[in-house]
């Protein structure tokens, strides 16, 4: 029985592995077909027989509660597991796949199907690419296969795979896959009394060959996916970019552009038409490349396959031929086609066009009868009844329902990464209330994929969306991630998104020790809480449960703040801007006015506290209508160290206040300044730079002027105007002279000092 078996290994993705195994069905009329591949997919194999246009890869899922694991079988013209599945049909053959579905533990963590085993059989490949003076293994693969005489190419194949399998390290993933795949050639052994041909990876040929020749011949049962997880599969469209080693593809051959032209027409056109198309490209990017460049870069192409052993140029052979005419300048690193991986970052763009080039632009195409996941439909249904399916630029107005309606369908096509779906502006997490949002629509090939693969999420867009959040909520429980979901499933019309969320903010903001991610959470849901009209979310308690729980937590954090002397920061500040808002824009939620007054001036005078966040109490206090005794306040501020950024934290939390007054504050702060010495001045000015940066320039315009006024009178326009040189230039030549002067004093060198 056991020789009617015939196992060819093959390299995924081989165009010379491809042609043998149409000549070996064509030989053979075997009458079964095995073929590594999901064996959960053999009832719907009918839909790779339609006219698609590839490559087109079939996707599979395992999704549990909110945990989805993906996986990718991926089919091009020449990948020998289509020919196997082609040819066998034509021929009459039963084609089966044999390999475990993709849920199984055995590709836990492997996302391609077809990741490449070779990886894990180096030490072999890397004495062969010695003793063929290879640079890499793609390199002796085409030396030994695709650029080699076709005669005997079955033997060689078996010859390198036993010797690369008999030096790899196996695993039990591997176990678990070529056992299961012999049950299946037993059971087709027993079952048929003609050939049966096994076409799978080479590095499982040699198992199979092995384990065939002994177990049950039972027919073969695929595993059931444990309970409470639910599988599926569907073909996807899929594309050259996607297969290509250089943009991180695991498996195969890089440049796929190339092979499919030595597909079709051979080695000797495809190394003239791939000349043409680099050409092309890199004159339509900018780059010369003079009719002498290409001569020079047809003859070293030639040369270097003559010196190769190439009957024909190879893809090394025109790669290399056409990077020494075109590129004269130092490259930093090794050329990309002598190792393994992506570009790199400052790769020559010449380079890069030349592997952009053999990459190509292909994208697969389904037939129209495909069957495709429930959400693609509701994502289309939706997308032609809100007129979302057009190109171009789209304005929408929050406060009409239809446009809120688009925008939603919009944020949920974002959320799940769908191409040609960019916003590119609207309200943001945080206080921003604009009613605007402005989004580009580009309609492209790489859609349709992404809707069948999101379709392991859920059935409508809205359901997908959802996951998508609950995900991030497993996944990351930071406040910081916590407030962009919050935000984000208002945005998506996911306002009730789960009990879930709300308690987990509740509970991140109860632990939190961070003032700034409490403020930002006080910032998204005061947000939404206000303006619900806006987004929707009116009727959630969820918002004004976690505005409650922020304030107590930012007063709580913010009087316990003790710290030295620093750089004001924004976080914190915005913290208590957020604090100051709630107050006054959700009374009963917030805590009321006087605890919260009472508590700032606590903080203004704590000599503890940093200065930035004794200005921000101060002006917290100020804003809520109950300022705190300033003059106390501002003790301990002078100082250079402390000056610009007590200001800071002032301005952020009384900014209208401060303008709305007529002197107070700001005779307050000029006689402060004036009392500085000029390295003093020096000292504070970047941090005074910072504070007044917080007015826009008509309200600098109107503080310039009461500064000019208590200075005796002049034009306010010199204290605003824009300098050719930047102030702090200015002020480290100053500080540079002052050192100068001191060093020269101090040694009796200064013009006029007796020396004698």
């Amino acid at each position: 029985m056991i020789d009617r078996l015939h196992v060819q290994g093959v390299r995924h993705h081989s165009p010379a592995c491809a042609r043998l195994v149409a000549d070996r069905i064509e030989r053979l009329r075997p009458a079964a077909v095995l073929i590594e591949g999901p064996a959960d997919f053999n009832d719907r194999l009918d839909e790779l027989a339609l006219e698609h246009e590839l490559p087109v890869a079939i996707y599979s899922y395992a999704s549990t509660g909110t945990s989805v694991r993906r996986s990718w079988t991926p089919l091009c013209d020449y990948s020998p597991e289509w020919t196997a599945l082609t040819e066998g049909r034509r021929t009459g053959a039963q084609v089966r796949f044999i390999d475990l579905p993709a849920w199984h533990d055995a590709f836990d963590g492997v996302e391609n199907r077809y990741s490449d085993a070779e990886r894990r059989y180096t030490e072999a490949t890397d004495r062969l690419c010695a003793a063929f003076s290879a640079d890499n293994q793609d390199a002796l693969w085409d030396h030994l296969v695709e650029n080699a005489d076709p005669d005997g190419l079955a033997d060689r194949l078996d010859a390198y795979f036993d010797l690369v399998r008999g030096e790899a390290d196996t695993n039990g993933a591997d176990t678990a896959r070529e056992a299961h795949m012999a049950q299946w050639i037993r059971a087709a052994l027993a079952e048929h009394e003609g050939p049966v041909l096994v076409v799978c990876g080479g590095f499982h040929a040699p198992a199979l060959r092995r384990l065939a020749e002994e177990g049950d011949t039972a027919a073969p049962q695929v595993p059931r996916p444990p309970e409470g997880t639910e599988t599926g599969g569907f073909l996807v469209p899929y594309s050259f970019k996607r297969l290509d080693a250089f943009a991180g593809y695991q498996s195969g051959m890089p440049s796929p552009e190339y092979y499919q032209r030595l597909w079709e027409d051979g080695a000797a056109v495809a190394a003239g038409a791939l000349m043409e198309r680099i050409t092309t490209r890199l004159r339509g990017k900018g780059l010369h490349v003079s009719t002498a460049d290409l001569i020079g870069a047809r003859a070293l192409t030639d040369g270097l396959a003559r010196l190769r052993g190439h009957e024909v140029p190879g893809r090394t052979d025109l790669l290399d031929g056409l990077a020494s005419a075109l590129i004269s300048d130092d490259l930093e690193g090794p050329l990309p086609w002598t190792r393994r991986g992506t570009l790199t970052p400052g790769t020559h763009p010449v380079v890069v066009e030349m592997t952009a080039a053999l990459t190509g632009e292909r994208v697969g195409r389904l037939h129209p009868d495909t069957p495709a996941p429930p959400l693609v439909a509701d994502a289309h249904a939706e997308m032609e009844r809100l007129g979302l399916d057009k190109d171009g630029a789209m304005r929408l107005d929050l406060a009409r329902p239809a446009d809120l309606a688009r925008s939603r369908v919009l944020h949920c096509l974002r959320l799940l990464s769908v191409p040609g779906v960019r916003r590119d502006e609207g309200p943001s997490a945080g206080a921003d209330v604009t009613s605007e949002e402005y989004w580009t629509l580009r309609p492209t090939e790489d859609r349709l994929p992404a809707l069948i693969e999101a379709g392991a999420l859920g059935a409508t867009l809205g359901d997908a969306a959802q996951t998508v959040l609950e995900q991030r909520l497993d996944r990351d429980g930071a406040l910081e991630m916590l407030a962009a979901i919050l935000f984000d499933a208002a945005l998506c019309g996911r306002a009730h998104l789960t009990d879930r969320l709300g308690g987990a903010v509740e509970a991140a903001v109860s632990e939190s020790s961070d003032l700034a991610a409490v403020g930002q959470a006080l910032a998204v849901a005061l947000a939404l809480w206000r303006h619900d009209h806006l987004f929707g979310t009116a009727g959630s308690d969820l918002y004004g449960s976690v505005v409650a729980a922020c304030c107590d937590r930012i007063m709580w954090l913010a009087e316990g703040l003790h710290a030295p002397p620093g750089p004001a920061e924004p976080g914190r500040l915005r913290a208590l801007t957020a604090l100051r808002d709630a107050v006054r824009h959700a009374p009963g939620l917030a805590p009321a006015a006087g605890s919260v007054t009472a508590a700032a001036d606590r903080i203004a005078l704590d000599p503890q506290a940093p200065p930035d966040l004794r200005g921000a109490a101060l002006g917290l206090a100020w804003a809520l209508g109950a300022p705190a005794d300033a003059a106390a306040a501002a003790e301990g501020a002078a100082a250079p160290d402390r000056l610009g950024d007590w200001l800071a934290g002032l301005f952020s939390l009384a900014r209208e206040e401060v303008v709305a007054e007529d002197e107070g504050v700001i005779a307050a702060v000029d006689e402060l300044v004036g009392d500085l010495t000029e390295p003093e001045f020096l000292e504070a000015l970047p941090a005074l730079r910072h504070a007044f940066a917080m007015f826009p320039p008509r309200e600098r315009g109107l503080i310039a002027e009461r500064v000019v006024a208590l200075q005796g009178g002049g034009d306010a326009a010199d204290l605003t105007k824009r300098l050719e040189v930047d102030p702090m230039t200015v002020a480290a030549s100053l500080a540079l002279e002052a050192r100068v002067e001191a060093v020269l004093d101090r040694e009796h060198l200064l013009f006029g000092t007796d020396v004698t």
